[in-house]
């Protein structure tokens, strides 16, 4: 189909850039937003380096929303949207995008749960017919249904019950650091809770949470805003919009007191650490602060953690970070950062945290001098910046900011904020929120580790 560009439409971009900003070495990623009367967010960022469209559908529910007594169900269902529909029987979705020279992937999250597909550019129609045709209507049955929750189950099986921690580091520590449901239940799920699910759930699922007005459509690559624009008409344009429930009170204060456990693992060889604290709300002054000192923390191995536990003292063999199981910016509810540490067996899980404690407090204490702070945030842009390079990232990372943000050309602001973070601003975020009050702890030994000492006890009774 030929596509006509209408002038009219340029009143409706919120904002385009240039590819570069004037006088400056930032990277201004262009960004053009529109809204369809069904509700729909359309973003598109044009790039005609190569013959190539990113396609993101970014539906705004995540695990923190899923079903009282339906653990899982989220994951569940992003794993349904592949099943087919009346239109597009079961593999032709797969089959088609890929016979196209594409290839595609899902995935759940707290807050939102994103289908990618990236595909040379003749193939982009196909695509959107795609996305819309299962925003519209699923083809649900039972045996689809019971199919895919052998899948989730046989998923959990090999990610977490079969292996050597188990993830603890991102399930286990949001059970116990946070004190609301939406926010502390397991959203991998518990196999009683995927088993419950029934038809009923899928079809419920489907109509208050896919609906156009709960999604972003983002295409990044060789399309222009216009072109992007009136596809989304064309494929997405006659889906009604459709009420989404309200979204229950998640938000949560920092913790005043210290929660710490202890936990076997039978596949373990050493032990393991993570230590998890709750963050800044999105968007408050003290969010890009403390995404600069998590950098400072635990990003690499110039991190003062890791040279401070691994290289330095040798209590670690390693040491890692998460902020939840997004980013610094992805988020749209407490969240936590956390730090993870396999650590020998001839030191113990006190040692470890005092050893970051002492690095945390050098911080709160001196700061970061700038030649170390400037080398931090740097290391962030060329990050970000890698993050925006692909097509396919693009298109999602933009999606997620326009449903979290509600404003998609954020991406050309988080660059200014890290650039704007001061030694000050560091000292604040971690004596605001890297306190011991404030912090989760998990230590995690292998189940023989755990045994000797008991056994040791039993035989001096």
């Amino acid at each position: 189909m030929k596509l006509h560009k209408h002038m009219a439409w340029l009143s409706t971009l919120l904002f385009v850039a240039p590819a570069f900003a004037a006088g400056t070495d930032r990277w201004e990623i262009p960004v053009a937003t529109k809204k369809l009367d069904n509700g729909l967010t359309v973003v598109v960022s044009e790039d005609r380096s190569a013959p190539v469209v990113g396609v993101s559908v970014v539906y705004g529910i995540g695990m923190r929303l899923e079903p009282q007594n339906r653990t899982g169900f989220a994951h569940l269902f992003e794993h349904l949207m592949f099943e087919g529909s009346v239109n597009a029987p079961e593999g032709v979705f797969d089959r088609v995008i890929t016979g196209g020279g594409g290839r595609n992937n899902g995935s759940t999250r707290a807050d939102f749960t994103n289908y990618i597909e990236i595909a040379p550019s003749s193939a982009i129609e196909p695509i959107l017919w795609l996305e819309a045709d299962r925003m519209r209507l699923l083809d649900f049955s039972e045996s689809t249904l019971k199919n895919q929750q052998d899948v989730v189950k046989e998923e959990i099986r090999n990610n977490v019950q079969n292996q050597p921690y188990g993830g603890f580091m991102w399930i286990d520590i949001g059970q116990h650091a946070f004190q609301k449901w939406e926010n502390n239940h397991d959203g991998y799920g518990s196999f009683e809770d995927l088993e419950d699910a029934d038809l009923d759930d899928v079809k419920a699922f489907h109509r208050d949470y896919y609906g156009p007005n709960n999604a972003i459509l983002s295409l990044a690559g060789d399309i222009s805003p216009a072109d992007g624009f009136a596809l989304a008409e064309k494929y997405f344009g006659d889906i009604a919009a459709r009420p989404t429930p309200p979204a229950p009170d998640f938000s949560e204060g920092l913790n005043t007191r210290e929660k710490r456990l202890q936990q076997g693992d039978k596949l373990a060889q050493v032990p393991a650490i993570a230590a998890a604290w709750k963050m800044p709300d999105r968007g408050s002054a003290d969010q890009a602060p403390m995404a600069v000192l998590g950098a400072l923390l635990a990003n690499g191995d110039a991190s003062r953690l890791y040279q401070g536990l691994v290289k330095g003292r040798e209590l670690a063999l390693n040491v890692d970070s998460l902020y939840g199981l997004t980013s610094e910016w992805e988020y749209d509810g407490p969240t936590l950062f956390t730090v993870f540490a396999l650590y020998k067996p001839t030191t113990s899980a006190d040692e470890v945290l005092a050893a970051i404690d002492a690095e945390i407090a050098t911080v709160v204490a001196d700061g970061v001098d700038d030649a170390t702070l400037a080398r931090v945030k740097t290391g962030m842009l060329a990050d970000w910046y890698d993050g925006m390079e692909s097509f396919l990232s693009r298109a999602d990372n933009l999606a997620k900011l326009q449903l979290l943000w509600g404003d998609a050309a954020v991406a050309n602001r988080i660059p200014g904020w890290i650039e704007a973070v001061t030694s000050a601003d560091i000292q604040r975020a971690a004596r605001t929120y890297l306190t011991q009050a404030n912090r989760t702890v998990i230590d995690r030994k292998p189940e023989a580790m755990l045994q000797a000492p008991a056994a040791a006890a039993a035989g001096q009774d």
